[in-house]
C-alpha cells in the first residue's frame, strides 16, 4: 500500500499534468512561452502578498497573475514598447518586489525553496480540491472557445472573418494560463511551471496529425512524466519538481531521436 502524502501527489500530479499539457498546446501554437515564464515569476508577488493580507497563497497568486496579464494587454494595445520588452519588464519588476516584501515580512516558517522549485509531497486535500476545481474550469472552457482559439492560432485575420472577437479570445487564454499557474505553482514551483506548458506539448507535436490529437498525447506525456518524477524523487531523493520537469525532458529527448530515425 501507498501511503497517503504519494496518493496525495499522484492525484495532485495528475491534475495537473492533464489541464497543462492540453492548454500547452495553444501557448507552443502560439509561441507564447515567454508569457507564460513571465507570468509564473510574477506569481513570487502573489505568495507575498498572500502573506501579508492572510489571503491563501494560491488566490495570492491567481489574483496578482490576473493583474499581470491585464496590465500587460492594456500596454500593448497603448503600443508603448515591445511586447517581450514589456514581459521583461513587468516579470522581473514583479519577481522583485515579491522578494522585497517577503523579506520585509520576514516569516520564519516560510520556505521559498519549495515556491521555487515545488513541493508536491507536501500537497494537502486543500490543493487537491483548488487543483481540480480550477482545472474543471480551464477545460471547460477550452472545450467551449475550441474552434475560435484553434482558428485563431491558424490565422487571426481568418477568424476575425469568421466572427471571432479576437481580442476577447487572446484574454480568455490569458486566463486560463492564469488559472493554470495559480494551481501549479505548488507541483513544480515558479521556475519551472512553464516546462510543464510546453514540454508535453512540444512531445506530442512531433508525431500528432490534428490539434485533438497533440492534445490528448500531451495529457498522456504529461501523466507519465509526473509519476515517473515523483517515483524517482523518491527512489533517489531528489527534488520532486525538477523530477517531473526531467522526466518530461527525458520523453521529449527520446521520442525527437525516434522522430528523428524515422525520418532518416
Amino acid at each position: 500500500m501507498f501511503d497517503d502524502f504519494i496518493l496525495r501527489a499522484l492525484a495532485a500530479g495528475v491534475g495537473v499534468a492533464l489541464v497543462a499539457a492540453v492548454l500547452g498546446c495553444f501557448v507552443v501554437w502560439r509561441r507564447m512561452a515567454y508569457f507564460g515564464d513571465s507570468l509564473s515569476h510574477s506569481a513570487l508577488l502573489g505568495i507575498a502578498l498572500g502573506m501579508a493580507s492572510g489571503l491563501s497563497y494560491s488566490l495570492g497568486i491567481f489574483l496578482v497573475c490576473a493583474l499581470f496579464a491585464t496590465a500587460l494587454t492594456w500596454l500593448q494595445h497603448q503600443r508603448i514598447l515591445a511586447t517581450d520588452t514589456l514581459l521583461g519588464i513587468l516579470a522581473h519588476a514583479s519577481l522583485s518586489f515579491g522578494v522585497v516584501l517577503i523579506s520585509l515580512l520576514d516569516e520564519s516558517g516560510f520556505n521559498l525553496h519549495s515556491y521555487l522549485f515545488g513541493d508536491i509531497l507536501t500537497v494537502g486535500r486543500a490543493d487537491i480540491l483548488w487543483i481540480y476545481g480550477g482545472g474543471v474550469i480551464v477545460l471547460a472552457m477550452l472545450g467551449w472557445h475550441w474552434t475560435s482559439l484553434t482558428l485563431m492560432t491558424i490565422s487571426e485575420d481568418l477568424a476575425r472573418a469568421e466572427g471571432v472577437n479576437t481580442f476577447f479570445a487572446n484574454l480568455v487564454l490569458m486566463a486560463l494560463m492564469t488559472l493554470v499557474v495559480s494551481v501549479s505553482i505548488r507541483i513544480v514551483g515558479i521556475l519551472l511551471v512553464t516546462s510543464m506548458l510546453i514540454i508535453p506539448a512540444a512531445t506530442a507535436r512531433q508525431w500528432a496529425r490534428s490539434p485533438e490529437g497533440m492534445a490528448a498525447g500531451a495529457a498522456v506525456i504529461g501523466i507519465v512524466a509526473v509519476i515517473a518524477g515523483i517515483y524517482g524523487s523518491l527512489w533517489f531523493d531528489t527534488p520532486s519538481g525538477p523530477s517531473i520537469v526531467s522526466a518530461a525532458a527525458l520523453l521529449f529527448f527520446v521520442t525527437l531521436m525516434v522522430a528523428f530515425t524515422r525520418k532518416r
